[in-house]
């Protein structure tokens, strides 16, 4: 005997409808890389991890092949919080001193990292975790902040300690995790030359190994609906150009820039396509690629989204 339909259940109907729009895009995007920037709400709502970890799986088993990298700023503070440190930022970036960046390595690479392996493995996939320490994935340089200061004649640099850039990206240990069968999932902290550990902001990490690998896409998931103009409304279809235009006038600035810098870049750089998404909406990640009309800001170099024809 068949069981009643949920009410608010999609009719078989609409569940067909849904499959033949997503069909092209499974048929395009297979085999082909997708990076993502997983953190915000998605990352700490428990309904919407596990709808992360589904999609992310759901990606693997039609063929395309999912690259995780992500945060853990709130975590880390919570931490720092437990054991009397007070965390203290400059433009946004955490002061990380030697005792600081263990709390780091012990929250990216440990906690954090773990619980997102173990989240999407429980959904059905397979996936490992690794820092950028490991293979070395991730070479870093110490970053500097340089500040104008009227009273000197040059700009300030300001020294925030375990903080670093991206100097290089060695894939080889994703591409060895991808063509086994795996999910990487990878925690943002690099190792320099002299093999100092830092931390490095997630959203740059993610938009450096997308141009490396020349990724189908970059998937950036944010706290809100996306790229928004001056009145509020979310714009998408943008080309690099006008992305820049938005820029010097003033409508992107602040922590947003960072973002997009890393978004621009990885286009510029042969990244097919890169994406701000509402991570806070359910199904982000697959309404982002399946669907015609997307969720979010789509940047290219054309400014259209990728037709799906064979």
């Amino acid at each position: 005997m068949t069981a009643p339909a949920n009410s608010s259940s999609p009719t078989p109907e609409i569940t067909a409808e849904v499959l033949t729009e997503a069909l092209p895009y499974i048929r395009k995007f297979s085999g082909k890389t997708i990076v993502i920037k997983y953190g915000g709400n998605a990352m700490t709502d428990e309904s919407l991890k596990t709808s992360f970890a589904k999609n992310v799986v759901l990606m693997k088993l039609v063929g395309i092949n999912p690259v995780v990298v992500h945060g853990g700023g709130p975590q880390i503070g919570e931490l720092l919080s437990k054991i009397g440190k007070e965390s203290s930022f400059v433009d946004g970036m955490r002061v990380t001193d030697s005792e600081t960046m263990d709390v780091v390595e012990m929250v990216l690479g440990g906690l954090v990292n773990k619980d997102i392996v173990n989240l999407i493995n429980h959904n059905g996939g397979r996936a490992i975790g690794l820092s950028g320490k490991d293979g070395p994935l991730i070479r870093a340089k110490k970053l500097h902040l340089n500040k104008d200061n009227a009273d000197l004649m040059a700009p300030e640099i300001i020294d925030i300690g375990h903080v670093g850039a991206v100097k290089s990206i060695d894939t080889s240990v994703i591409d060895m995790l991808v063509q086994s069968n795996f999910i990487p999932v990878i925690a943002p902290i690099g190792v320099d030359d002299n093999g100092v550990s830092y931390n490095i902001n997630a959203d740059l990490v993610a938009g450096k190994i997308a141009e490396v690998m020349q990724a189908e896409k970059l998937l950036l998931l944010t706290n809100i609906s996306g790229l928004q103009d001056k009145s509020g409304q979310v714009l998408t279809g943008l080309t690099t150009e006008q992305v820049n235009a938005l820029i010097d006038d003033g409508t992107i600035y602040g922590g947003m820039l960072p973002k997009i810098q890393c978004a621009l870049d990885a286009v510029k750089s042969g990244t097919t396509s890169a994406h701000i998404i509402d991570g806070r909406v359910p199904n982000a990640l697959l309404l982002e690629v399946f669907t015609d009309t997307g969720v979010g800001t789509l940047i290219t170099n054309t400014g259209s989204r990728p037709t799906t024809t064979p």
